[in-house]
């Protein structure tokens, strides 16, 4: 995955026809998707898939709380200045921050 989301524009009416296929689509889809849903050709909603609209809303939480916003800043400074530590059991890496 490139970061890219593939996005579709739908009207308002043909998403309201299509709806329960959009949402297959949506769901089965491996790749990041949304539906853009226009209304006299201007956008006025976006459908998404639940997991992708989830991690959105997880990823504004960690960036509006500054605290958390801090903690994976400097984990991420730590990562890459190669400060990391085995995680026990598990033959992968951890930044020493993660377990404090």
């Amino acid at each position: 995955m490139d970061g890219t989301v593939m996005t579709t524009t739908l009207s308002i009416e043909e998403a309201r026809a299509q709806l329960s296929r959009v949402a297959h689509e949506l769901e089965e889809s491996a790749e990041p998707r949304a539906i853009q849903v226009t209304r006299y050709g201007k956008p006025v909603l976006a459908l998404l898939p639940w997991e992708f609209y989830d991690a959105l809303i997880e990823t504004l939480d960690i960036i509006g709380d500054p605290e958390l916003w801090g903690e994976l800043q400097e984990s991420l400074k730590d990562l890459h200045q190669g400060r990391v530590v085995e995680w026990k059991g598990s033959g992968t890496t951890e930044c020493p921050t993660a377990s404090s």
